[in-house]
C-alpha cells in the first residue's frame, strides 16, 4: 500500500509540473505571475512541512523578528520561491537578448577575465533567487556551465529537469545513480570551464560544519575540493530579486510581479590557507564561502527557497 501511494504521489507531482510548464508558458506574464503570487498565498494559509521548516530557517537567521514580522517574510519568502518556479516555466523562451535585461551582474569582473584566459572557474551557490536564470545567463554571455544535480524522483522528472536545463545550453551531471561527477568536473575546470555548485545544504552525509548566521550548518564541501584540487578561484555567489526598472517606484505599492529581474553577485575569491590538512583547507574555504552567504542570507532572507535542514540544531549530523 506505501508503494503504491508513493507511486500516485509521484505521479500527481509529474502531472502538476508538466500542466505547469505548458499553461504558464502560454499565459501573458503579468497574468502568471500573480497567479503564482496567489498559489504562494495558498501555500502560507495552508502551512505543512515544507512552509514550518522554511519559518524555521528563516526564525534562525533572523531572531530579531516578530512573530508578525516573521510571518509576514514567510509569506515574502514563498512568493519569491513561486516566483522561481514561474521563471523557470518560461525560460526557455526567452532570448539571449532577455535574459541580458533580466540578470543584473555585479563583480563578474576577476572570474570573466580568469575565464577569458582559458582558466576555469568554481562558485559556491546557496538556494537563492533562481539560479537556473543566471545558468542559462552564464551559458550564453559568459561561459558554458557545468553542474551537478540532486536526482529527483520520480525518474520521469529528473529527467525533464535533466532536459530543460541542457536545453538552456548547461551540462548537468547527477549526483547520484551514476559515474561519481567529481572526475568530470576536474577534466572541466582544467578545461577552461565555469563550475557553479548549489553547496548551502549538504546531500551527501558528508558534508562541512560551518557557522551560518552564528549557528552551526552542514554545507557541501564540493566547490572548495574542486578548487583545491585543479588551483581554480572559487568564488561565493549569490542570486537575489530585485524590481526591474519598469516597476512602480512608489515604494507603498508591491511592484508587479512580472517585473522583477535577477541579480547576480560574484564576491571575490575566496583566500586558500597555506597551511592545514586538506580537510581543514577544505573547511576554512567553505566556512569563508557560508560566510558572504550570511551577509546575503540578513538582507535577502526573502529569496533563500530552503525548505529542508542546514541547521546542526535541527538534527543534521
Amino acid at each position: 500500500m506505501a508503494d503504491t501511494q508513493l507511486a500516485f504521489s509521484e505521479n500527481i507531482s509529474l502531472l502538476a509540473y508538466r500542466l505547469g510548464w505548458r499553461a504558464t508558458r502560454t499565459l501573458p506574464a503579468a497574468a502568471a505571475y500573480r497567479l503564482f503570487d496567489r498559489v504562494a498565498d495558498g501555500m502560507h494559509r495552508r502551512g505543512g512541512h515544507g512552509v514550518d521548516r522554511l519559518r524555521a530557517n528563516y526564525a534562525r537567521i533572523r531572531p530579531e523578528l516578530s512573530a508578525d514580522e516573521l510571518e509576514d517574510l514567510v509569506r515574502v519568502g514563498l512568493r519569491s520561491y513561486l516566483r522561481y518556479w514561474c521563471d523557470s516555466f518560461r525560460l526557455p523562451d526567452r532570448t539571449a537578448e532577455e535574459l541580458s535585461a533580466t540578470v543584473r551582474v555585479v563583480g563578474d569582473g576577476a572570474p570573466r577575465a580568469e575565464l577569458e584566459g582559458g582558466r576555469g572557474v568554481v562558485c559556491f551557490l546557496g538556494h537563492l533567487g533562481n539560479w537556473d536564470t543566471v545558468g542559462a545567463w552564464a551559458t550564453h554571455h559568459l561561459a558554458p556551465v557545468t553542474t551537478v544535480a540532486e536526482r529527483l524522483k520520480p525518474e520521469q522528472l529528473f529527467n525533464r529537469f535533466l532536459a530543460y536545463r541542457q536545453s538552456l545550453g548547461m551540462t548537468i551531471l547527477p549526483l547520484t545513480g551514476g559515474q561519481p561527477p567529481f572526475p568530470t568536473l576536474v577534466r572541466t575546470v582544467h578545461e577552461g570551464g565555469l563550475v557553479p555548485l548549489l553547496a548551502d545544504r549538504d546531500l551527501t552525509d558528508s558534508g562541512v560544519e560551518v557557522t551560518l548566521c552564528g549557528h552551526a550548518a552542514r554545507m557541501a564541501g564540493g566547490p572548495a575540493a574542486l578548487a583545491l584540487a585543479t588551483g581554480a578561484p572559487l568564488h561565493p555567489v549569490t542570486v537575489t530579486y530585485e524590481p526591474g526598472p519598469t516597476s512602480e517606484p512608489d515604494r507603498s505599492t508591491r511592484p508587479d510581479p512580472a517585473a522583477y529581474r535577477v541579480v547576480l553577485t560574484f564576491a571575490p575569491a575566496v583566500t586558500v590557507p597555506e597551511a592545514g590538512t586538506r580537510a581543514e583547507r577544505i573547511q576554512a574555504m567553505t566556512q569563508a564561502c557560508a560566510d558572504v552567504l550570511g551577509e546575503t542570507l540578513r538582507t535577502h532572507t526573502e529569496d533563500w527557497h530552503m525548505m529542508q535542514k542546514v541547521f546542526v540544531a535541527d538534527g543534521i549530523r
